[in-house]
């Protein structure tokens, strides 16, 4: 049986979307073996597919086709801690799990090069497949179904406050009310930024954080999806936040803070207590491996 751990991750980042994203300390882990029918266990309670409308199984076979090979089915056990629907990846996670567990099940046919486009391809864009695998922070786009990307180190002086509800988001409904068309000066105003963005997060350029997280694309239609989500933002700035964005599609909430700052989560636990009882503040560090797999 193999065992693929892989990471949550952060897509967008506020001015980077659908091209920046982060891998983050929270995991699914996925333990995947052939079969002569499909078998799927989910360990937590969640709500999971149990036949071959399973993400993890539809990836899993995806990789099989790919290489001609026969599948007949597989039992797959799900022990994901990834919340699902709330812009941490966990679509992500499960489509970069039944590529690398395959992979691994018939050899590594596919090199990591081939698992990073075939994830994207499936995902559609790669800014959470590829961190998940890569780990890090990375910056990435697909085309012609190749990513081309670049996959760099988080500057150690930043930690990541994620804001989670306990309401879901999904991401057809968030992409739903994005306008087809951008005015040009939208368009500069997102490229400049998504720049600083990559160069302060390595360099640790902390003061840039607030206006490099900047965005007029997509995180002012999301809001309106999203209950209290500005006000989370606007909280968590004047509890000293060096910016916010919305993780993903949404609903989570990222806050950058400076890792000096050790009470930052007890007074962000203190705010939605009093204020955003729905809301639940976590520290999640930046995951700097990326999806493992190993034999069990």
């Amino acid at each position: 049986m193999v065992r693929v751990t892989v990471p949550a991750t952060s897509a967008n980042m506020g001015s980077g979307y659908d091209s920046i994203g982060i891998a983050l300390e929270l995991y699914n882990v996925i333990d995947i073996e052939e079969s002569d029918h499909i078998d799927i266990i989910d360990k937590n309670g969640q709500f999971v597919p149990k036949d071959a409308r399973n993400l993890i199984y539809q990836c899993a076979k995806r990789v099989y086709d790919e290489c001609g090979k026969p599948l007949a089915g597989l039992k797959i056990i799900e022990d994901c801690a990834i919340p699902q629907t709330r812009g941490l990846g966990s679509s992500s996670a499960c489509t970069v799990a039944g590529i690398l567990g395959a992979n691994a099940l018939l050899g590594e046919p596919l090199s990591r090069q081939d698992v990073i486009d075939l994830a994207a391809t499936i995902e559609g864009h790669p800014d959470n497949s590829t961190p998940a695998i890569l780990g890090g922070f990375c910056v990435a786009l697909l085309e012609d179904g190749h990513v081309w990307n670049v996959r760099v180190p988080v500057h150690g002086a930043i930690d990541f406050i994620v804001f989670i509800p306990d309401f879901k988001l999904s991401t057809e409904k968030a992409r739903a009310v994005l306008p087809k068309t951008i005015a040009h000066h939208d368009a500069v105003f997102n490229l400049a930024r998504a720049a600083l963005l990559a160069g302060s997060l390595t360099t640790g350029k902390l003061e840039n954080l607030d206006v490099a997280t900047g965005d007029c694309l997509h995180q002012p239609y999301r809001f309106g999806l999203i209950d209290n989500g500005e006000d989370i933002v606007r909280g968590a700035k004047e509890l000293g936040a060096l910016g916010t964005f919305i993780s993903g599609a949404g609903p989570s909430i990222i806050a950058l803070v400076y890792k000096g700052d050790r009470d930052y989560l007890t007074r962000a636990q203190a705010m939605c207590k009093e204020k955003y009882p729905h809301w639940k503040p976590i520290v999640l560090r930046c995951d700097e491996v990326g999806a493992v797999t190993k034999w069990i």
